[in-house]
């Protein structure tokens, strides 16, 4: 076998698994870190904070006397409080009953209810808190666009405008005839204009109206690639421009649309232009479960890319209350998608392919790292608030069990027993345990 010939396959593996450990290092370095820091404020002592599970690589310990270590097994963390017998926060009933009364307060098991429950739920809340964090910060970089089209910056494709067509810093005032004051107007204008290879703008240009001549405004331009999509599979990148579909010219992004819609999954013959060069690619649509816009899902024959604008469009400063507000919605998005998502699946409404493991993860990570920082940081946000959403199942090992645990005491007086806890969290494990397995099923045998 020639070793250089599966250099470039071993690249990508490494790549792929670097992206993993690194995006789910900083979400589980998040979430175990609110159950500490809250724990610490309440005066519960941290005894261990790990970073992976398995032996020690590197560890030292504070002033408080807590022991912060890396392991070998990068796979998760665990924050072991004073009287925890393991890292699922188990009681360990020996060092509880040896340690002095006065010093319960100090232990996971002795201190005050809401205490306890403030500690357990700081982990899916940090996690919550990161995402709205990463999204807002996105949102402040990036910059809202300004209410009137104005062109920012031309992307560059095949269809170059020349001197008369658009520039940098017009106000798009009409298309084809339609007043644009809006992006909500301009997107309906030109959804209803049958593609052309150009199209008339009248454009406001250092206070002079005048109309120019440019390629249309929706490009069969690639601005986005979903990962484990066709398109991935396929090698093509962003800023790629589909100017054919089986030997017939496209202008337009929902042209490509609509001939993935109505392939029912057979092959298509695309002609691709890239940074000045032609080449063909074939590539077959996915079958695909998506969020509908009204509630639910629906199922697509999809390709996995987005379009843009023909332009990049100008942009104002996003102030912090607006980009926390975004942030926050952001979230709260990705939190009802998995929900729906889940019931969609148990009810068979959907594919449980969907359901994706650590394999499947890993892929995404890299192929969204691959796509540059910001869909790495993008992705790292929504795989947190997955984290945080999946802590919070009343799963006894889980954060939620927990709380439920807690719920219970509140509510009779006491906890349940030490033999009612052991079952339970045996039996929460094995659930986990279950459905971890039937998710690494899914990356393997899944199409």
């Amino acid at each position: 076998m020639d070793l250089l010939s599966i250099l470039p396959a071993f690249s990508n593996v490494a790549f792929t698994i670097v992206a993993f450990v690194v995006a789910l290092s900083v979400i589980v370095a998040v979430h175990e870190y609110g159950h500490y820091i809250v724990g610490r404020w309440c005066g519960i002592h941290a005894e261990v904070f790990s970073l992976g599970f398995g032996p020690r690589l590197y560890c030292w310990t504070d002033k408080r006397g807590t022991v912060w270590q890396i392991a070998a097994l990068p796979f998760g963390g665990y924050v072991k409080f004073l009287g925890d017998a393991d890292a699922a926060s188990g009681k360990d009933s020996a060092v509880m009953d040896s340690i002095d009364p006065s010093a319960l307060e100090r232990t996971m098991h002795g201190a005050r209810l809401w205490k306890r429950s403030a500690t357990v739920a700081a982990g899916p809340v940090f996690n919550f808190i990161l995402s709205i964090v990463v999204f807002a910060g996105m949102a402040v970089f990036q910059g809202q666009a300004i209410e009137t089209p104005t062109v920012g910056v031309l992307k560059d494709t095949p269809a170059v405008s020349d001197a008369e067509g658009l520039l940098p810093g017009d106000r798009i005032l009409s298309v084809g005839g339609i007043l644009t004051p809006d992006y909500a107007a301009f997107y309906e204008a030109v959804d209803g204009i049958d593609p052309p290879s150009a199209l008339d703008y009248l454009v406001d240009r250092d206070g002079r109206e005048l109309t120019v001549r440019a390629p249309f405004a929706f490009p069969p331009l690639i601005e986005g690639i979903q990962p484990q999509s066709a398109a991935i599979a396929a090698k093509l990148k962003i800023g790629d421009v589909i100017t054919a579909i089986d030997g017939e010219p496209i202008a337009a992004f929902r042209q490509l649309r609509e001939a993935v819609a109505a392939s029912d999954g057979n092959a298509l013959e695309l002609k691709v232009w890239r940074s000045g060069e032609i080449f063909d690619i074939t590539l077959s649509p996915k079958r695909t479960d998506l969020p509908a816009a009204e509630g639910g899902f629906e199922t697509r024959w999809l390709i996995g890319v987005t379009g843009g604008l023909l332009f990049e469009p100008a942009t104002e400063f996003v102030g912090p209350f607006q980009a926390m507000t975004y942030g926050a919605a952001q979230t709260l998005d990705v939190i009802s998608n998995s929900l729906s998502g889940l019931y969609h699946m148990i009810t068979g409404a959907i594919s449980s392919c969907n359901l994706q493991g650590p394999i499947g993860i890993a892929e995404i990570s890299g192929q969204a790292a691959s796509q540059g920082t910001q869909n790495f940081i993008w992705l790292i946000a929504v795989l947190s608030t997955a984290v945080g959403l999946i802590n919070l199942f009343p799963i006894p090992v889980l954060d939620g069990g927990h709380l439920v645990f807690h719920a219970y005491e509140a509510a009779f007086g006491r906890p349940p027993s030490d033999r009612a806890l052991q079952v339970m969290m045996s039996t929460g494990l094995a659930l986990i345990m279950s459905f971890m397995a039937f998710a690494l099923w899914n990356d393997v045998f899944c199409p």
